[in-house]
């Protein structure tokens, strides 16, 4: 085996790639925004759960701890130049959903906004408030997703996210998904022709 040769960093947060979702919040029109987020994942199946961390300072931090929800919102390529806009600006500032031409809906399971160019939401309720440092935690369970028709295959009721180009975020850029490599579980799946074969016996 060749050598390879590994150097030491000092602790940081290097788990890459992640996520770059858009987070809208607020319980009405008059205070819906969004912000986005890269620390963000899934904790738990069942229940369907899942956590945002949020630095306390965003303008957004005290609409998601007054309400106690907040959606996620997936992003895609097309919706790069607004994700990092809405990253970078403050809802103190600027009316996001104007400058970044965004449209929000009313939500069905929480009074958060859903995205509607977002290929998939996940409307959730907060369960637990965790302060960690620089950020806060928000556990949530995840009480319904909304996803976009037009990802739908019609010939096998699928749905098709990879359609979307969704994007990622890894070490300060941006990225679109590339073509799948494997499906899960492909490792231990037995060639196609060995399961014709097994089936014609």
């Amino acid at each position: 085996m060749e050598e390879i040769e590994k150097l030491s960093w000092p602790a940081g947060t290097m788990i890459y790639p992640l996520p770059a979702v858009l987070v809208s919040c607020g319980a009405s029109p008059e205070e819906w925004s969004m912000l986005t987020v890269a620390w963000t994942g899934i904790t738990c199946t069942d229940p369907a759960m899942c956590y945002i961390s949020v630095r306390p300072e965003r303008a957004c931090y005290p609409l998601i701890e007054r309400n106690m929800e907040f959606t996620i919102n997936l992003t895609t390529a097309a919706m790069a130049r607004a994700t990092d806009w809405a990253g970078v600006r403050s809802t103190r500032d600027y009316d996001k959903w104007k400058e970044t031409g965004l449209t929000p809906l009313p939500g069905e399971k929480v009074a958060s906004p859903t995205i509607a160019e977002s290929p998939l939401s996940l409307e959730c309720r907060v369960k637990t408030v965790i302060p960690l440092g620089s950020h806060t935690m928000f556990l949530a369970e995840i009480l319904g997703v909304r996803a976009d028709a037009r990802y739908l295959d019609p010939e096998t009721g699928s749905f098709s996210l990879e359609k979307a180009r969704l994007m990622a975020y890894s070490h300060g850029f941006y990225h679109e998904l590339g073509a799948a490599i494997g499906r899960f579980g492909f490792s231990v799946r037995k060639p196609e022709t060995k399961r014709k074969k097994a089936a014609g016996k």
